[in-house]
């Protein structure tokens, strides 16, 4: 029976956001613990009646602290840039490349003398923590690419699927055809496209090729991604033994519905999480 579009489309989901998407604590401690120790050393400043003096002696003895500054910044580099009237400077913090005057200046201008002496802050370790979190918040992007995958990962193995025997993760047109002698050259436009699909599941009767995503929001590039499976789509229904298979989700669709809508009508195998959490992959 054809399901109907609407009733489908009206079952998507807000968010798969799971427990660990917030934030990576694991990923923060290691960040701060390779430089906690030049940490406790610049704490040393905390509070300091002469900071410019007792930081000029501190990275004289101590010019490995040099390389805590920039997360102290929120910044991911060894370098940074900086300019106004008194000239321009791209500060090294692995290795000195101006005297200790300049970074003196460096630490002047960019307000951490005035917050590490004015008791803005009382230790430097827990302040870097505090950025790394904030830090790692920007990493939600990356870590919600995985989450759908994640998710029909475990799917597949609670249909009994087992991973490199008769379930494969991110899989070549190529290497789909090595292992089962199957002929994809109508969808790799005869060998000049190396598609790769997140997974692969062996059946008895079929190959089937899978793509995954979730989209919490709109944008040109639902637009695209409905398009491109819509013909991929149709290529696959040209090659025996072998089928497309999409799982998607996401309100971000209600913004492209009408591409989706055409891929839908002539997709079989396009499910959302609904359709994964009523058993459908058991049934491939």
């Amino acid at each position: 029976m054809k399901r109907n579009f609407n009733e489908w489309l009206g079952e998507f989901r807000e968010s798969i956001a799971d427990y660990g998407y917030y934030i990576d604590f694991p990923k923060i401690h290691k960040n701060v613990d390779a430089i906690k120790v030049e940490l406790n050393i610049l704490n040393a400043l905390v509070g300091s009646q002469n900071i410019e003096q007792e930081f000029d002696d501190l990275i004289a003895k101590y010019p490995e602290t040099l390389k805590c500054i920039p997360i102290l910044l929120a910044v991911r580099s060894n370098e940074i840039y900086a300019i106004d009237e008194d000239g321009e400077y791209n500060y090294n913090f692995s290795k000195m490349n101006y005297s200790a005057e300049q970074y003196k200046v460096f630490m002047r201008k960019t307000g951490l003398f005035d917050l590490i002496a004015n008791h803005i802050i009382s230790n430097l370790v827990d302040y870097a923590t505090g950025v790394e979190t904030g830090l790692d918040s920007n990493g939600r992007k990356n870590r919600g690419g995985h989450l759908m995958e994640n998710l029909v990962e475990g799917y597949i193995q609670k249909a009994g699927y087992v991973k490199g025997e008769n379930y494969f993760k991110e899989m070549n047109l190529s290497e789909i055809e090595n292992k089962w002698n199957i002929d994809l050259s109508a969808i790799s436009n005869q060998g000049k496209a190396e598609k790769r699909f997140d997974f692969v599941i062996k059946t008895n009767d079929n190959i089937y090729g899978i793509e995954t995503n979730f989209y919490g929001s709109g944008g040109s590039k639902l637009n695209e991604t409905a398009r491109s499976y819509k013909t991929l789509a149709l290529e696959a229904k040209t090659i025996d033994g072998f089928k497309f298979a999409w799982f998607t989700d996401g309100k971000g669709w209600n913004s492209a519905r009408n591409n989706l809508e055409e891929t839908f009508d002539v997709l079989d195998d396009v499910y959302n999480i609904n359709d994964l959490e009523s058993g459908v992959i058991g049934r491939f």
